[in-house]
């Protein structure tokens, strides 16, 4: 089979993880932790997963002039991802994310700071515009300037091109920005977020909220739940996708990142919403079982045999 072509604009970063019996309290000081650097970035880490489960995937992003990008430049070529419009930043250090991971759970606290991926820019978009407009399928999430995610999914729009967009981390978007949309992938709180508004206390059920973003534009929306899987909605279909129950959930770092790489590839390749939305449950409850966000991902053998 010929491999899909996807392009992921977006974010990379050094993930700085602190593991922990338990997260600390506000005000707290807690010893006893581990540490470890890892590569990760919502655009990245949504790169090597679909690179992994077997996308020919090209990469746009920026990162600094520093240690830090270089070593998450050859990290990506290492997944055989096309880097040619990786971008250096002359003005800002690569981003970094610090990850507190509860091992009890496996959830986890992120703080990042964006560095380079917030001059990623228009121009830096456009430079891809042949790649992007000869995709079969083009992701994008919102760690990088608003602006260039909307050339992106202009172009995409304009050749012909479905977009997915994961609108994390969640904030207001421009009007008409989710009618270039084709996929919208939101968690539960972003969904509501986006559907409602983002003062305290916003309220609402996730089947609401994605009836409301389709009513605001965006073609598909799935919802993804966690270990209850993912629920769709769109002008014509809803349903539900069951999760995959796992042993014992290690870190949830990447897991939404790995369900949009998987869902990316599978819709490339020709599958069913349904089939593809199952073939990422599978790709990201593999993800959970495993320490973070890179290092967790899974080859395609992985999910094809579970």
């Amino acid at each position: 089979m010929k491999r899909p072509r996807i392009v992921v604009v977006g974010s990379t970063n050094t993930d700085m993880v602190f593991r922990s019996a338990r997260l600390p309290e506000a005000g707290e000081s807690l010893p006893g932790a581990t540490f470890a650097m890892m590569a990760g970035g919502k655009g990245a880490n949504q790169a090597v997963a679909a690179a992994r489960l077997g996308g020919d995937v090209t990469f746009v992003a920026k990162i600094g002039a520093d240690w830090l990008g270089e070593s998450a430049l050859e990290g990506l070529k290492s997944d055989g991802i096309d880097t040619r419009f990786v971008a250096v930043s002359a003005h800002s250090a690569s981003g970094v994310a610090a990850v507190l991971v509860d091992e009890g759970t496996g959830q986890n606290r992120i703080i990042v700071a964006v560095g380079a991926n917030g001059q990623l820019s228009v121009d830096d978009v456009r430079a891809a515009s042949g790649a992007i407009s000869n995709a079969d399928i083009v992701v994008c999430q919102l760690e990088m300037p608003l602006e260039s995610v909307q050339e992106t999914l202009t172009i995409a729009m304009r050749s012909g091109v479905p977009a997915i967009l994961n609108p994390a981390p969640a904030q207001p978007l421009p009007d008409g920005l989710l009618e270039m949309v084709a996929y919208l992938v939101p968690n539960e709180i972003e969904a509501r977020q986006l559907a409602f508004g983002f003062q305290d206390g916003v309220v609402g059920e996730p089947e609401a909220a994605a009836d409301q973003l389709v009513r605001l534009g965006a073609k598909a929306v799935i919802v993804t739940l966690g270990g209850d899987g993912a629920l769709v909605v769109s002008n014509s279909d809803r349903f539900q996708v069951p999760g995959n129950a796992v042993a014992r959930v290690v870190d949830t770092t990447a897991a939404g990142d790995c369900f949009t790489g998987a869902l990316a590839v599978a819709l490339a390749e020709g599958s069913a919403l349904r089939d593809a939305i199952d073939f990422a449950n599978r790709a990201a409850a593999i993800s959970v079982t495993r320490p973070g966000a890179q290092p967790s991902l899974p080859m395609r053998a992985e999910v094809s045999s579970g």
